[in-house]
């Protein structure tokens, strides 16, 4: 599962944590914080979690950072923590900060819920749709805008995208990574999901393999659509599928949820996440009878978020 869940001694709650660091992965330190809080509270939002009622920070700070520049980027790194943290309706009380030679950043949330207040993950049943809420595509991204910087990695990519497509796609990557995916965990309840897991590190495959694995009924899952953010997949094909993009295992940082819905109440989740948010979420697989695995079909479609580049708009 995505969280822990401890019975407490008191009556019918329930302690719901998780805990989760890595290292700085776009150069913006405000949004790194946002991004990273967005990432630890989405492991309770893919319980189906909507209040978190106290976060931790974890901090390690590079030795070889300069004083001038820690003093500059760490409070910087906090506030955008903070301010996530704030956007989802919790707080941050603590933490705890060392020096290590790489820099790290992650932290804690716990919620304490009643039992009606979190979505096991393992009620998918035979004819349940897969629904995705963010685009895949975060890891290519991020490297190809590092890789403007290495000529030799640039000239791999540079026909197939423009320095503006890479620009663009990181922005895209970046906003993506720090939106909360609480919306979506608040509509799991409304449309009566049967389960869900965060796309994150292991990628799109990985995970979905993970949440097949614990499912009480003899399912399997199938994807046939993979919404990437524009560009990115033309990027993996031209490194000789480097990252493995379309097949499932690039990593991902603060992913969507992918969610198991009822077949009928799909489209409206989809509907009600775009009316509330602005973002799409798309259905890209089904639950099938199967040996608790998951699969993407030999050539899956793969959507390009956005459709249409405009002016001036990342989405």
């Amino acid at each position: 599962m995505d969280s822990s869940i401890t019975p407490l001694r008191h009556g019918g709650l329930s302690l719901v944590q998780t805990t989760d660091f890595f290292y700085p992965l776009v150069d913006d330190p405000y949004m790194m914080g946002k991004i990273t809080c967005a990432n630890v509270l989405s492991d309770l939002f893919a319980m189906g979690v909507t209040d978190c009622d106290n976060m931790l920070m974890l901090l390690s700070c590079s030795n070889k950072m300069t004083d001038k520049e820690r003093d500059v980027i760490i409070p910087i790194i906090m506030r955008g923590f903070k301010d996530a943290a704030e956007e989802a309706g919790t707080q941050v009380t603590g933490g705890q900060t060392v020096i290590n030679p790489w820099m790290t950043i992650g932290g804690v949330a716990t919620s304490v819920c009643q039992s009606n207040e979190y979505i096991m993950p393992d009620n998918a049943v035979v004819g349940d749709v897969l629904v995705l809420t963010k685009p895949l595509g975060t890891q290519v991204a991020v490297n190809a805008y590092q890789w403007l910087d290495q000529p030799e990695r640039w000239n791999r990519i540079k026909l197939v995208v423009s320095e503006d497509d890479v620009r663009k796609a990181y922005q895209r990557a970046m906003f993506s990574m720090a939106r909360l995916n609480r919306t979506a965990a608040r509509l799991m309840h409304k449309y009566n999901a049967h389960g869900a897991t965060d796309v994150t590190g292991f990628g799109l495959l990985g995970h979905a393999n993970n949440l097949a694995k614990v499912q009480k009924n003899e399912v399997g899952f199938v994807i046939h659509n993979l919404p990437v953010i524009a560009k990115m997949a033309a990027i993996s094909k031209a490194c000789g599928n480097l990252f493995g993009l379309l097949q499932g295992t690039s990593a991902e940082t603060s992913g969507g949820l992918l969610v198991a819905l009822p077949r009928e109440q799909a489209a409206a989740f989809c509907k009600d996440i775009e009316k509330q948010e602005g973002y799409q979420s798309w259905i890209i697989g089904i639950v099938e009878k199967g040996n608790r695995t998951a699969r993407i079909i030999d050539k899956p479609r793969v959507i390009e978020v956005p459709a249409k580049d405009r002016d001036g708009e990342l989405w």
